[in-house]
């Protein structure tokens, strides 16, 4: 396993660490300035701006591009609202591909309004996906199908375990042909018993496109947006990645942390300060 400590060149920002209360611009500056490796952009941050400019600025920075995030929901309550979030997801494909990405970050989105029937929400982000693959094939940007906890099955994500994700792999891209993969958030892992199992099922055919790392806090006041700096709650980071690289997983650790009582109240340099150090002394 790497030894982080006085390594963040080995780490990656995800921009929601901040709160999104900067423009991208000085996001950029801070992250490189603090020595991270890269920084994973949210759509969000890029409303409005020239996204080959932000490319740009990003490069001249020397940071890369570890993943963008995230996707639109997939299930939807008619066909024709299905349709349109895919081709809203082509567009931001091809944005996570003029950004330099090593990863599109996939969020499943969970029940349309009114719904009750999980299964369908189920194929409808299985046709969804499908209908992207080969793009992301030919632009060279990963879909990371990032499972959530169950607590959001209902509203954010129907694709619950990481073993759930690699089957949606495995049947989308049964020869292994690339371009379709997995976004292994500790957040949403860790409770998993089945977790180092599906770690090595991920090896076989080099699914990990993306690792990020938080913490559980205990209480939590809010599932959403009361994420722990790493360190502060109880998941077994270390431990988990290390299961994590024994795959081969080579990439950047992202931190991605949504704090809105803590963290996003603190001054931006702060909060990077924080994440270089616990990085290397606790994940």
């Amino acid at each position: 396993m790497r030894d982080l400590a006085g390594r963040p060149d080995l780490c990656a920002i995800n921009t929601a660490t901040l709160g999104h209360s900067a423009p991208i611009g000085a996001v950029i500056e801070a992250v490189a300035h603090q020595g991270f490796g890269g920084i994973a952009p949210w759509r969000r941050d890029l409303e409005g701006e020239d996204v080959a400019a932000v490319a740009r600025r990003i490069r001249d920075a020397g940071l890369a591009v570890s993943g963008y995030c995230r996707s639109s929901a997939f299930p939807a309550a008619t066909p024709e609202a299905a349709r349109a979030a895919v081709e809203e997801n082509r567009r931001a494909l091809r944005d996570a591909a003029t950004l330099g990405a090593r990863c599109f970050v996939l969020v499943a989105g969970g029940l349309p309004p009114g719904s009750r029937d999980l299964a369908a929400a189920r194929g409808q982000l299985r046709d969804g996906v499908g209908a992207l693959l080969e793009e992301a094939r030919q632009l060279g940007v990963t879909l990371a199908l990032e499972p959530l906890h169950p607590v959001y099955a209902a509203d954010r994500s129907c694709l619950c375990t990481l073993g759930e994700a690699l089957d949606l792999c495995d049947a989308l891209d049964p020869e292994a042909r690339g371009g379709l993969g997995v976004a292994a958030d500790v957040y949403h892992l860790w409770w998993d018993a089945a977790l180092p199992r599906e770690l090595r099922r991920a090896a076989r055919h080099d699914r990990i496109a993306a690792f990020h790392v938080c913490d559980w806090l205990v209480p939590t006041r809010d599932v959403l947006l009361d994420r722990g700096m790493m360190g502060d709650g109880v998941i077994d980071i270390r431990g988990i990645r290390a299961a994590v690289e024994a795959t081969g997983y080579d990439g950047l650790v992202e931190v991605e942390i949504f704090s809105a009582q803590d963290w996003w109240r603190r001054p931006m340099e702060e909060t990077l300060a924080t994440c270089a150090a616990r990085l290397g002394s606790v994940c």
